[in-house]
């Protein structure tokens, strides 16, 4: 189960005389295609003529981790979810420097802002879905909360979403000790890293009056070894309309951390039922590696 989950095409065919595309269960080829096509789109995103069907409405917009890009991120969700027949979108957002998805997390909100814009205008959609790993999980609550996207998105789906922020296991409080602390930080990295800290203003001020808004419905799927997001549990949302999973909780074999998440045959099944409750099919126990997948 576990090579064939690692290295096999998926068998899903959305269409009959259409091939479906690799679904490769692995970071190994998605760290290949950020080398090689670092700005593009992975396979089975933006095409801008897909017309959602009646089966799925609304057409799903992936969000990426911090210093990372949709071409690195969704490399096997993006081909999965083209596969069972979603018209798939994902964008890359705050350029700082050299680094993706760093800058200021509201000005990365305005980009989604625009590019969901842009996405409903083509496919006509009145609605999105939203996938998010990490950053990605947690700026468009920026997006729904602050910029009046809580109209447009019907699911948002978190992979180890930075919610409250991270403790960084501690390390969060050593940045602060030091000389000129998180400003240092925000100069050399982009300001991404010390927003996404537990405790931050900007976390404050995104947490504040609670952690979901009316008419959305929210997934968080993380897994207990993540050590970026830490406490893992923070990356959990409460209120209304809310799902918390941990992987392990249905595969102790799953030993993913918050990079191989994004990789994870279990977090990627339950992305689809959390997408098409009304389908749900609990995904195979078998083993994943920490920074691999499977």
């Amino acid at each position: 189960m576990f090579w064939r989950s690692l290295f096999s095409a998926a068998l899903a065919v959305p269409h009959a005389g259409i091939a479906p595309l690799p679904v490769v269960y692995s970071s190994v080829p998605a760290a290949e295609r950020f080398v090689t096509d670092h700005d593009g789109p992975p396979p089975g995103a933006n095409d801008f003529d897909c017309k959602p069907s009646g089966q799925h409405p609304r057409p799903v917009i992936l969000v990426p981790a911090t210093a990372t890009t949709m071409s690195l991120d969704f490399n096997t969700l993006s081909p999965l979810l083209k596969n069972h027949g979603y018209c798939v979108f994902a964008l890359n957002y705050g350029r700082y420097g050299a680094l993706d998805s760093v800058g200021e997390i509201s000005e990365s909100a305005r980009q989604l802002a625009d590019f969901v814009d842009e996405v409903r205008t083509a496919t006509g959609a009145a609605q999105v879905d939203m996938v998010g790993h990490s950053q990605g999980g947690m700026m468009p609550r920026y997006y729904m909360k602050f910029l009046g996207g809580a109209a447009v998105v019907h699911r948002l789906v978190g992979l180890a979403p930075s919610n409250h922020g991270t403790t960084l296991n501690g390390a969060a409080a050593l940045v602060r000790a030091l000389p000129l602390g998180t400003t240092a930080l925000d100069v050399a990295a982009g300001p991404a890293w010390s927003e996404q800290l537990a405790g931050s203003e900007f976390m404050t001020r995104l947490n504040a009056d609670g952690d979901t808004l009316p008419g959305v419905e929210y997934t968080v799927i993380e897994t207990k070894y993540d050590r970026v997001v830490t406490p893992y549990q923070s990356a959990f949302l409460e209120g209304p309309d809310v799902t918390d999973f941990t992987v392990q909780d249905e595969c102790a074999l799953d030993l993913s951390d918050h990079v191989s998440l994004a990789f994870d045959h279990i977090a990627l099944g339950e992305t689809l039922n959390a997408l098409d409750p009304a389908h749900a099919v609990a995904p195979t126990c078998g083993p994943v590696l920490p920074a691999i997948g499977g």
